[in-house]
């Protein structure tokens, strides 16, 4: 299986977005998979279920950081990570339309009301999983 088909199975198993993308590659980039199954627990949900930006995204992002990131504050070293931040941000706009899960939803999950709508149409089961693969299929380009 291959690292985009880990994060969308982890998806499926239960995990939330954020931990499915971030675990899927955090191992190959020198973290402990229970570790980062932790560090991206928070994320799910638009943020702690706040429907702000994607878990998918942000899984990403903690991703690159990983990889481009670094250990002191050189200039350098922030421009490179964000770099590539700003280009996975670029392609999944393009591929989605939008980084924030309410608009990708179409539904706020921050509220009950928007849970209650998620869940009536399937969204987790149906919507969430190609942004997670589209996600980790972009993220594994950029690695």
């Amino acid at each position: 299986m291959n690292r985009i088909e880990t994060a969308v199975s982890r998806f499926a198993e239960g995990f939330n977005c954020s931990q499915a993308v971030f675990s899927a590659y955090a191992e190959g980039l020198g973290l402990d998979e229970k570790a980062a199954l932790k560090i991206a627990a928070g994320f799910g949900g638009g943020m702690g279920r706040m429907a702000e930006t994607c878990g998918a995204v942000t899984g990403a992002l903690m991703a690159l950081g990983l990889k481009y990131g670094g250990i002191t504050p050189d200039r350098e070293t922030k421009e490179r990570v964000y770099e590539r931040v700003r280009e996975f941000a670029a392609r999944f706009k393009a591929s989605h339309g939008s980084l924030a899960c309410r608009v990708l939803l179409g539904c706020d999950i921050g509220t009950a009301e928007g849970q209650q709508i998620a869940r009536q149409q399937n969204l987790f089961t149906t919507v969430c999983p190609q942004f997670v693969e589209s996600a980790a299929g972009i993220l594994e380009e950029l690695l």
